[in-house]
């Protein structure tokens, strides 16, 4: 099973110049936690990732208004992505390697096409699973839910340290 067939289409994004501010009331509005950050230019292309923990952690280690704050102070810039053709597979080595719980979906020139997410391939396994010849499995996934939750270092700088 390819990536296009269970990722999430149009997923909403931001952009590197907008606030942690309106950053947040986006992720709000659309109940979502990662959005993944595009360039000013109308390109479409993604440049990084922002997820609710990043703007927390930069309220809280920065010390200013989420509005006086933009994107791209926060944002990971290495982004890890795959394509809507990979397999769900190939997806899943991803997230466990980056420790992700979602991966932007792009085409050329790195212009996003959705957003996959583990919460997808976990819907996608229960699905299977009732269908009675899986492809994805429950497993799996819990598999990568694991990889994903080991704790990384807890001797990393703060921001800006």
């Amino acid at each position: 099973m390819r990536i296009e067939q269970v990722m999430t289409s149009s997923p909403v994004s931001c952009q590197l110049g907008h606030s942690l501010s309106r950053a947040a009331q986006v992720m709000w509005k659309h109940d979502c936690g990662c959005l993944p950050v595009m360039l000013d230019d109308g390109s479409q292309q993604v440049v990084g990732v922002i997820t609710d923990r990043d703007i927390c952690m930069a309220a809280h280690f920065k010390g200013k208004r989420l509005s006086e704050i933009q994107v791209a102070e926060v944002m990971t810039r290495d982004v890890w992505a795959c394509n809507p053709g990979d397999s769900l597979g190939e997806a899943e080595a991803i997230m466990r390697e980056a420790h992700v719980r979602r991966l932007p979906v792009v085409g050329r020139r790195d212009r996003l096409l959705g957003l996959l997410s583990l919460a997808d391939l976990a819907r996608e396994a229960v699905w299977q699973h009732g269908s009675g010849r899986p492809q994805i499995t429950e497993a799996e996934v819990g598999v990568v839910l694991a990889m994903i939750c080991q704790p990384r270092s807890i001797d990393r700088p703060a921001p800006d340290e």
